[in-house]
């Protein structure tokens, strides 16, 4: 049954709440996992987001799975082998446990670093936060329950911000800095 998306305002207890679940995965991958972040819209402080977590694993190699798959599991995440991204490994929460959404990616990929650099820039520019975080609202009024064109009336603007992104990090060396887990 599709859920209506719902945009809240930014919940400070959010950052608390990637620590908690960083600890719990830091603790079941151990060096598996190179980087464990929080990446999305939760992760920018002061943007409203609909509210889930989004954690990035950066792992070295997607094979063999089962040496990620399992731990995950193991802390009651379901593995999601239908999702068409190939740039990652999708696990989502258990029925019933809070909304959360875990993106395994290969360490040093494009796909890693689009994630964060599109959280850096967000985090160090206000003025985009806030368009992104009225084009949520209006995007979620629009669409309802209709999550692909929710995520596709978001593209051009994410795309917006990439390209600035792109030259604030020429501009200023970015890199991604330590792991947040």
């Amino acid at each position: 049954m599709p859920d209506k998306i719902i945009v809240v305002p930014y919940d400070p207890q959010w950052p608390k709440l990637f620590s908690q679940l960083a600890a719990a995965l830091r603790n079941a991958l151990g060096d598996t996992a190179l980087r464990i972040d929080h990446i999305g819209s939760t992760s920018i402080p002061g943007l409203d987001a609909k509210p889930i977590i989004d954690v990035q694993i950066s792992v070295k190699s997607f094979d063999p799975l089962d040496l990620y798959r399992i731990p995950l599991e193991t802390l009651g995440y379901t593995f999601r082998a239908d999702n068409p991204e190939r740039t990652k490994r999708y696990f989502r929460e258990a029925p019933g446990q809070r909304r959360t959404h875990i993106h395994v990616r290969q360490a040093g990929s494009w796909s890693e670093q689009f994630a964060l650099l599109f959280r850096d820039y967000l985090r160090i520019h206000a003025e985009d936060a806030l368009r992104y975080a009225a084009l949520k609202y209006q995007l979620a009024a629009q669409y309802g329950e209709d999550r692909l064109g929710y995520v596709a009336g978001k593209e051009p603007f994410i795309w917006e911000i990439m390209r600035r992104a792109d030259r604030w990090s020429q501009d200023t060396g970015w890199e991604a800095g330590a792991t947040d887990g």
